[in-house]
């Protein structure tokens, strides 16, 4: 029998895993389309109808026997499946295609799942992209239980392993028991699926999009997974079997190390602190940015109050969602994204015409201020929401003065309008815009004396100032947060903000790896905003640094041509000053991590 054979994936939660692989037999469920007869019809759709109400009872018994007290602040996942059960979209329009076109429901079904993949393969932003998962995953409930399939449940596990599946659902994750399931594989699913997600608040080592390990390993054979790399060792050897059982420990003592880091402030050896904040898209994620010591919330996505739902949120919606969310960071400050639609992101509430290039069209603030009553009635929201605790709010996709002078005319009229009404609202309430176009980088220290702060949102920067669609396989490479162009744009941008006096930030997915932490710091980012689980990585960094070092080193790098060339310099410097977190550097001109 070979040994040592290495499959690569997709990083989903950190963390070494050693044992025998327990194999799950759960392809896809493949439905065949089939014409039926007009007196059918009824028939068929009262089995569709069953289906997904036998689905909703199970996710409803899942969601019951969460026991775990971890994942209780994830209820929200199943909530979500819950709600894609009565989504207008996939069974309204299921039923009707099974009407109109007299086909079988299992056919019926599947255009649908196929619709909604198309729409969601064509979202750029990782995080919404994988929300396809979600719908995948309860469109493939609906179809076992159509076809009379087996749902086999993880809770059936009965000794320690690490689960091999072609894909997980969140209902799947929420009934792993750690001291059975020590890790999982799956053939498919991303690092931003609810599924990985929920793997890293369990705290068990994760590697998905593998493509083909379920056909690659049998029942009981021993397995390796490094959850941090993405990596998957079949049948190792003795040798590497001690190479990864060291890697273990060492990572074991490293997660307790940090746990020393969650109540310190980020602070710099010679005394520079920066602070340290969340994102979240639910009030549920605010617990975990809490318990990882974050210092309020950075980035508070709106989109996902839009999703799932056939008509747009009422102001009352929205305040309840807001309200929550700054009630319970209070004392620390919530900024509150406004709705950012159009482009790559997808809001079935909202009509939002085909674009030949979407990027570049009605999306974010653009959309906003055309449809101004439902920009209205999110600024009013968010203005009672600042009543109890420390509102802001941040307008995304700025490019010029002209569309910060309408927003802030809207927020004007919002204002006199509660006052009017006799409605409590913060009247000193801080609104910021995003740093996401060349040009908005380009006029930074205009853009900054109309706001009180300036938020970068690196994933879009990046893409606009580089001509590069990361979604795009075929230049997905020239996607470098360390080229000379992007570095010049967050100095710029930076620059403009300390000579202007308001705080600048970075919510972007830079701010949440390790290895930039050094470099945002040398700029001059005040705050950082990322996912929980990178905020004590990230203090820890910061506190063994001194803010000179940093800036220094921001000066060499500017210095240099190529990102490649970047990219091993600092990542020559991390490995020296952290070699316990940071291999050791490829040769310039080799394919960089950024």
């Amino acid at each position: 029998m070979l040994q040592d054979i290495f499959l690569q994936g997709i990083s989903a939660s950190p963390g070494v895993a050693i044992g025998a692989a327990y194999v799950i037999d759960r392809n896809r469920i493949s439905a065949v389309e089939r014409p039926i007869d007009v007196d059918e019809v009824e028939a068929e759709c009262r089995l569709f109808q069953e289906a997904v109400s036998r689905s909703r009872q199970q996710l409803q018994e899942v969601k019951n026997r969460v026991a775990e007290p971890r994942l209780a602040e994830h209820l929200h996942i199943i909530d979500t499946h819950l709600l894609i059960l009565e989504d207008q979209m996939l069974v309204g329009e299921t039923l009707s295609l099974i009407r109109a076109e007299r086909i079988n429901a299992e056919g019926a079904l599947k255009r649908i799942l196929q619709k909604f993949r198309a729409v969601f393969d064509s979202i750029e932003d990782e995080y919404l992209r994988e929300r396809r998962s979600d719908v995948d995953s309860v469109g493939q409930r609906i179809l076992r239980n159509l076809m009379g399939a087996a749902q086999q449940s993880l809770a059936d596990v009965d000794r320690k392993a690490i689960v091999v599946a072609h894909d997980l659902s969140p209902a799947d994750t929420m009934q792993m028991d750690k001291e059975r399931i020590i890790g999982f594989i799956t053939d498919v699913g991303g690092r931003t699926s609810h599924t990985a997600i929920l793997a890293r608040s369990l705290g068990i080592p994760a590697v998905v999009g593998l493509e083909s390990a379920t056909a690659k390993v049998r029942d009981g054979m021993p397995l390796i997974i490094d959850g941090s790399t993405g990596t998957v060792v079949l049948n190792p050897s003795p040798e590497t079997f001690r190479d990864y059982l060291q890697k273990k420990q060492f990572y074991e003592y490293l997660q307790q190390e940090l746990i020393f880091y969650r109540d310190l402030e980020a602070e710099t050896l010679d005394g520079h602190r920066i602070v340290l904040q969340g994102n979240v898209e639910l009030a549920e994620e605010v617990p975990a940015a809490l318990r990882e010591g974050a210092q309020g919330i950075g980035l508070y996505r709106t989109e996902f109050l839009y999703m799932n739902r056939e008509d747009t949120p009422s102001e009352e919606d929205q305040l309840q969602a807001y309200k929550t969310i700054v009630e319970r960071m209070a004392p620390h400050p919530v900024t509150i994204r406004t709705l950012d639609v159009g482009g790559d992101k997808l809001v079935s509430s909202i009509d939002l015409s085909d674009e030949a290039n979407p990027a570049m069209g009605l999306r974010a603030v653009r959309f906003s201020l055309k449809e101004k009553h439902l920009f209205k009635t999110q600024l009013r929201a968010i203005l009672r929401a600042s009543a109890f605790g420390r509102a802001r709010v941040l307008i995304p996709m700025i490019t010029g003065v002209a569309e910060i002078v309408a927003c802030k005319a809207c927020i004007a009229e919002a204002k006199e309008e509660l006052t009017a009404e006799g409605l409590a609202f913060d009247e000193h309430l801080q609104v910021g815009i995003m740093i996401e176009t060349p040009s908005a980088a380009m006029i930074a220290d205009l853009l900054a004396r109309e706001v009180d702060f300036l938020s970068v949102g690196t994933n879009d920067l990046i893409q606009y100032c580089l001509a590069v669609d990361r979604g795009n396989e075929h230049v997905a490479y020239l996607y470098e947060p360390l080229h000379p162009a992007v570095l010049r744009a967050l100095r710029m941008t930076c620059q403009a903000a300390r000579e202007q006096g308001v705080e600048i930030g970075i919510c972007g997915e830079m701010a949440a790896d390790p290895l930039y932490a050094l470099v945002l710091l040398g700029l001059g980012f005040q705050e950082l905003s990322m996912n929980a689980p990178y905020i004590s990585q990230v203090k820890r960094i910061i506190r063994q640094v001194r803010r000179q070092e940093a800036e220094e080193l921001v000066l060499e790098l500017l210095q240099l041509g190529t990102a490649p060339e970047v990219a091993a310099r600092l990542e020559a410097e991390m490995h020296r000053r952290f070699p316990s977190l940071f291999e050791a550097p490829r040769a310039a001109g080799s394919p960089g991590k950024c």
